[in-house]
């Protein structure tokens, strides 16, 4: 509902994905054209040349079929391609090659959680089809570069089934999760490779016919996403409190200026005039095919996270976080085979915790850093076992994270084990004693912030290698 409560909101989402081939999608052309010069990645069949024939990328098959089958939903034996005509600069060919009725998969289903709470977003159909050329835009004239077009760019069409901008921000991050899972596409929004346009519309609230569709395109990120539908929502119901009406048209996203802004009124089916692709047989999935994609596909996100609160006990909203990046589940079932099940926990909060926060100032993956599972289990070992201190174990972890070294090794070099032996702290702990007496007033005044402070200056002096509780016992020996 809008925030008003008076109109239900409608949202459905499409989103297209580059997929990760080597080729393009109906030629030989290699697919790493991001850094390339413009129009370097081209040949006759993506230049759209008179007698150029197409031929189909048998792998970005395999992929969408792969999607199709961890969305659930049910794969077509008899699909094909088809020609989708509409005029723009950045189709070569003036049409486009894509699925129109017999797509490779449809009617299946995708899980999200809003709020704690379970939500099922169906999925209309997954289908394959090329990604068209890039223009660029100046004073007075516009250049195409023609090395995206063909790339293979498979497109996921949701029913709409979301009821809130948050619902779809949620739908893009738990897709995108699962595409990057499945290692189809990279689903990276920076450089294009992971797209978004979104149907909304609003009914009044207990009505079951669907008011006019609007179409939001070029939103960039997840908060483009969101920041649009937020507007489109508030602005579709102030025209229908005003008396107005809606109409079905695309606008576009001015992330700049938090708007949208008319572009064209919204295209139906049958302005397409689709055909079945001449050039192109149709295409059969025998059910051997099947089995072997489906016998294939590595266990996905919603597994993996109950895998996680079952054996490992951790805590639900953590599953969902480490199973958000297949790398970050793949190195936590690495420490936990090597430290055991009932180690799960601690794993994840140093995962989660620390390692995220280096990772995040990175922006790369646990793939990409030196860090390994085993030197994880090591200084998890060593703070159990009183060696290394808080402290002392978070500088150790960023030696670790920079190099690859083990940590005892880090720890031995800087001079960072835990100080445990009483005689040894009681000297700190005296002098500690000594340049505080306020604090050493509070305390005998019975204020437990004192010993907290005090402990706290303790660790200051020995640089983090005190062991808290061998500190506090003295504390309270010196003090009493």
């Amino acid at each position: 509902m809008t925030e008003q409560g008076r109109y239900e909101t409608v949202i459905g989402l499409e989103v297209h994905a580059q997929l990760l081939t080597n080729s393009k999608m109906f030629c030989g052309c290699s697919t790493d054209y991001l850094d390339s010069p413009p129009n370097t990645h081209v040949c006759p069949i993506c230049l759209g040349m008179p007698g150029a024939m197409p031929s189909a990328n048998k792998q970005a098959i395999e992929y969408v079929m792969t999607t199709a089958l961890a969305l659930h939903c049910e794969l077509s034996r008899n699909t094909r391609f088809d020609r989708k005509n509409y005029f723009y600069p950045d189709l070569m060919k003036g049409y486009q090659i894509s699925q129109y009725d017999a797509p490779i998969g449809h009617t299946g289903w995708l899980d999200i959680q809003v709020g704690g709470e379970n939500r099922r977003i169906g999925i209309t159909r997954v289908h394959l089809e090329e990604d068209v050329a890039k223009s660029f835009h100046h004073d007075g004239y516009s250049l195409v570069d023609v090395n995206r077009s063909g790339i293979p760019l498979m497109e996921t069409v949701s029913e709409p089934d979301m009821r809130s901008p948050e619902e779809a921000r949620e739908y893009l991050m738990t897709l995108r999760s699962l595409l990057r899972y499945l290692g189809v596409s990279t689903g990276n929004m920076e450089d294009g490779s992971f797209r978004c346009d979104a149907n909304i519309s609003l009914r009044p609230w207990g009505t079951t016919e669907l008011g006019a569709k609007v179409e939001v395109k070029n939103m960039n990120s997840f908060r483009g996403v969101y920041r649009a539908l937020k507007y489109e929502q508030q602005r579709q119901a102030a025209v229908l409190d005003s008396g107005g009406k809606l109409k079905q048209e695309t606008m576009g996203w001015i992330e700049a200026e938090g708007v949208t802004v008319s572009q064209r009124s919204k295209e139906y089916a049958e302005d397409y005039r689709y055909f079945p692709e001449p050039d192109l047989p149709p295409l059969v999935l025998t059910g051997e095919w099947m089995e072997q994609i489906r016998n294939g596909l590595p266990e996905l996100p919603e597994a993996r996270k109950a895998r996680f609160v079952d054996q490992f006990s951790v805590p639900a909203q953590d599953a969902v976080t480490l199973v958000a990046s297949r790398p970050m589940a793949e190195f936590f079932d690495e420490c936990v085979a090597i430290a055991g099940p009932s180690r799960g926990h601690a794993v994840s909060n140093w995962l989660l915790g620390d390692v995220s926060r280096l990772l995040n100032a990175d922006s790369i993956e646990i793939c990409d850093c030196p860090l390994q599972a085993h030197g994880m289990v090591e200084l998890l070992e060593l703070i159990d076992n009183n060696e290394l201190s808080g402290p002392g174990a978070k500088s150790v972890l960023e030696e670790m994270y920079k190099s690859g070294k083990r940590p005892a090794a880090i720890m031995e070099e800087k001079n960072l084990g835990q100080i445990s032996g009483s005689d040894e702290l009681r000297t700190a702990v005296q002098q500690v004693i000594a340049d505080n007496p306020k604090a050493v007033a509070d305390f005998k005044a019975g204020k437990e912030q004192a010993t907290k402070f005090l402990t706290g200056q303790v660790m200051r002096a020995t640089r983090g290698r005190a062991n808290p509780a061998v500190t506090r016992e003295l504390l309270e020996q010196e003090l009493a």
